[in-house]
């Protein structure tokens, strides 16, 4: 690709990201993975640092949007429609719709290996993206990329709003019976990091279950499979 070229493709990716970069560097720092970098993943040459800054704008923006858009919705059902729209899926859909992953920069085999089209690698960079768009351009131009590419998202968002748990709680007293009741069956894993397997049981029906890096975790998943074989859950899950 000739100079002239590449800056062609870079007024483009501008265009498509909304925003006139002032600071290049940073959204070539936003597009670089760890494999392109001379220490081989250094945080301060790829998108690390800022993904993890990107993500807390982020979440700061949607919960904002949020926080306006549905003025009498209680902290649970806010706390669902954030977590949906900013998991790893979403940025990852936002950051195909940019055209993100034919600009990422790898090194060795990452790209023949795809990882212009892995998930983690492409949430990841939209998030520093989001990033490099903030220090260069201040809050209210990441608040405004964010508007584009989030707004359609909260406002079409069909899922259930209330967690698993107290969905299948309330599904089992509909029907008279009680509670359904959670039992650690299985725990593997470093103590670091623990998977564990939980059961649930509900009155007159084959128990579900479910597997985390939590207790918490564990039980909504089993909740999340009981409701789903009643055909009570159809929300895509997070892998």
């Amino acid at each position: 690709m000739t100079g002239e070229q590449k800056r062609a493709a870079e007024r483009a990716l501008e265009q498509r990201i909304g925003h006139r970069f002032k600071q290049g560097d940073l959204l070539t720092r936003a597009l670089t993975h760890g494999s392109a970098t001379a220490r081989g993943g250094a945080s301060d040459t790829s998108y690390q640092r800022l993904e993890f800054l990107g993500d807390r704008v982020l979440g700061l923006a949607v919960a904002t949007m949020l926080h306006h858009a549905f003025p009498q919705a209680e902290e649970g059902e806010l706390a669902r429609r954030l977590n949906q729209l900013v998991r790893r899926e979403t940025c990852a859909d936002v950051a195909r719709e940019l055209k993100l992953g034919d600009a990422i920069v790898f090194g060795g085999s990452e790209a023949q290996a795809g990882g212009r089209k892995k998930t983690a690698i492409l949430a990841d960079v939209c998030e520093a993206v989001i990033a490099a768009v903030y220090l260069d351009g201040g809050l209210k131009a990441a608040q405004d990329l964010i508007e584009r590419h989030w707004r359609p998202r909260m406002t079409n968002y069909k899922g259930p709003l209330r967690d698993a748990k107290t969905m299948l709680q309330e599904w089992a007293q509909g029907l008279g019976k009680p509670a359904p009741l959670y039992r650690e069956t299985e725990r593997s894993g470093p103590d670091h990091a623990p998977i564990f397997v939980v059961r649930v049981d509900i009155d007159g029906y084959d128990p579900a279950f479910g597997r985390g890096g939590s207790k918490r975790i564990a039980e909504q998943k089993a909740a999340e499979a009981a409701l789903t074989r009643e055909g009570l859950w159809t929300e895509t899950k997070e892998t």
